[in-house]
């Protein structure tokens, strides 16, 4: 009895073994990825159904904490403002149909140039998840290769956006969205600046501290280098 029921064990092992191999795995997808992140992260009608976004934090630079406010709707409009020494800075607003800022020098509100309020308005339109209705949008998500961020897999999504102009020039719009292969989470992003001081840099931010806020996933913490 003892030899029949270890020859029955071996036999289970080596033909579940089989299946196993023969059995073929689904392939990974943009569209799969980004449907375990909207049900990791609160569900993706949760998602249609934000209509706004306040955001309150602290920059930290050079050990110095600057507070920080971004005010997001669902409707393309958007607006950062800074406090330092006691002052509130507006850093740009957009109403949907033009953009300012704030000159550091007068404190005045000076509207910015076409190509620059262009650029807002396709930021603006992206909301809080510029992959939630990328296809709507007439844009385009590739699947790259796996990286290793901070030592944890990462799948890599690259989102080709309307190009912009810059100087007259017609300039490629592309950000790259890094997913970690275990929780579907975001764990950073890349992309190249396209205003202001730091224009043409490289830009990474990388995600952690994940807190549920009215049924939805935000990260608490952005490391930007």
């Amino acid at each position: 009895m003892k030899i029949l029921k270890a020859t029955f064990t071996l036999l289970f092992i080596a033909t579940l073994a089989q299946a196993q191999q023969t059995t073929p795995k689904a392939p990974i997808t943009v569209g799969g990825i980004l449907d375990k992140y909207y049900e990791a992260s609160g569900g993706r009608s949760r998602w249609d159904s934000l209509q706004s976004v306040r955001m309150r934090g602290k920059v930290t630079v050079q050990g110095l904490e600057i507070p920080i406010t971004i005010l997001q709707t669902a409707d393309g409009k958007k607006k950062s403002s800074i406090k330092f020494q006691g002052q509130e800075t507006v850093q740009m607003a957009y109403d949907g149909t033009i953009a300012w800022n704030s000159n550091f020098m007068t404190q005045r509100p000076e509207k910015m140039s076409p190509e620059a309020t262009a650029i807002a308005g396709q930021q603006a339109a992206e909301f809080v998840d510029a992959l939630l209705k990328y296809k709507e949008r007439g844009l385009t998500a590739t699947l790259e290769s796996n990286e290793s961020i901070e030592g944890r897999e990462a799948f890599k999504i690259k989102l080709i956006k309307k190009p912009v102009t810059l100087d007259g020039e017609e300039v490629e719009n592309v950000d790259y969205y890094f997913f970690d292969t275990e929780t579907f989470l975001p764990v950073a992003t890349r992309y190249f600046s396209l205003t202001g001081q730091t224009q043409g840099a490289g830009v990474e931010n990388l995600f952690s501290d994940y807190r549920l806020v009215s049924g939805l996933l935000f990260p608490f913490s952005v490391d930007t280098s």
